[in-house]
């Protein structure tokens, strides 16, 4: 029996896209040697990812001290020049008030378990991000309280122990093949990727276009 939904955050709940987030690939580009707007954002995401994987235990950095540490690079790396400060608090403001799916608000208002998101992001700019659009989660776990980023075990296993759920009695939905439902998979949860724009290859589990069709499997239309 489910007991509990996890859900991720950047990709399933906000879009990654926005007024702040332009503002951030603009400044990137027209300030560095990097040639178009395409490339700017295929650099930056490679850079993150690749940052989120090394960050582990007393490796760990922050979602804030990545990006830091990626103005840094670029600046060493492809000439940028900027304002520093400023590009950060546009990241934190696209943490927080990035445009949330058209699914989103329904799902949170039908789901009748409680639902826990599991974040790379800071939990505080996750608060926000609920409180500005009325929507009310059991938990958040960000992957700064266990030093992990998803698919890291440890990101899950503290979501289980936080939920007093166990593996069998939650699923996760996420939009990441490799760290959303291969992270779940690995902790043993039943992974549901979300492929809103059917662009994804995941033959071993279920696949939604939409967070509300995931409603009735959850037992939440009975």
């Amino acid at each position: 029996m489910i007991k509990a939904v996890f859900m991720d955050y950047t990709g399933t709940i906000i879009q990654e896209k926005g007024e702040d987030l332009e503002k951030i690939v603009f400044r990137i580009w027209k300030n560095s040697r990097l040639e178009t707007v395409e490339e700017t954002v295929r650099y930056w995401w490679s850079l993150i990812k690749m940052m989120e994987e090394k960050s582990f235990g007393d490796a760990f950095l922050t979602e804030d001290e990545i990006v830091d540490c990626l103005l840094e690079r670029l600046c060493k790396e492809v000439g940028l020049t900027d304002n520093f400060s400023e590009l950060h608090g546009l990241f934190q403001r696209f943490w927080m008030y990035a445009p949330v799916f058209d699914d989103v608000k329904d799902f949170f208002e039908q789901c009748k378990l409680p639902v826990y998101i599991i974040t790379n992001n800071g939990a505080c700019y996750v608060e926000e991000c609920l409180r500005h659009n009325q929507l009310k989660a059991a938990g958040i776990i960000s992957g700064e309280m266990v030093k992990a980023y998803k698919p890291h075990r440890e990101v899950f296993a503290y979501a289980l122990e936080k939920s007093g759920c166990s593996a069998k009695e939650v699923v996760h939905i996420g939009d990441s093949v490799v760290s959303d439902v291969n992270g779940a998979a690995a902790a043993g949860i039943t992974p549901i990727l979300i492929d809103r724009k059917g662009k994804e290859q995941c033959l071993k589990y279920k696949v939604i276009h939409r967070l509300t069709e995931t409603l009735e499997y959850l037992g939440c239309l009975r």
